[in-house]
């Protein structure tokens, strides 16, 4: 019976060949992942940018609501110290009372009283001129 026993260096030889493609599939496997993490960096890379400059633009539009805010707190101060100063419902009534007692609207003008005079006047001269 003749079997055909791989001699030792056919068996060292498949061992290398075997041992060669498997450290080359490793290569490439390697390699893609080199790649790949590149790829991911630069990614990460643009990311890290996008964020960066949307967390820059909401600080400035923060710091910007903030001094609109503090704006609008100066301004309604303002105006609450320009309501105390003015007059209060009852002062108003009281007001309204006296004015409606005085009736201003019946009030005379000094030019219509000279005219009234000046009427007068002539009325009285008129008759007296007339008898002599």
């Amino acid at each position: 019976m003749a079997t055909t026993d791989p001699t030792p260096q056919q068996d060292l030889s498949y061992m290398l060949s075997d041992i060669t493609a498997r450290i080359r599939v490793l290569e490439s496997k390697h390699n893609t992942y080199g790649e790949k993490v590149l790829i991911m960096n630069k990614n990460m890379i643009t990311e890290y940018q996008k964020l960066s400059k949307e967390i820059k633009n909401m600080n400035e539009e923060i710091v910007e609501l903030k001094r609109n805010l503090y704006e609008m707190k100066e301004v309604t101060e303002k105006i609450i110290k320009e309501m105390n100063v003015f007059a209060k419902k009852e002062s108003v009534k009281v007001l309204e009372k006296y004015i409606n007692l005085w009736n201003p609207v019946k009030f005379i003008t000094e030019e219509d009283v000279r005219k009234i005079l000046r009427g007068e006047l002539k009325s009285i001269t008129s008759p007296h001129s007339n008898e002599p």
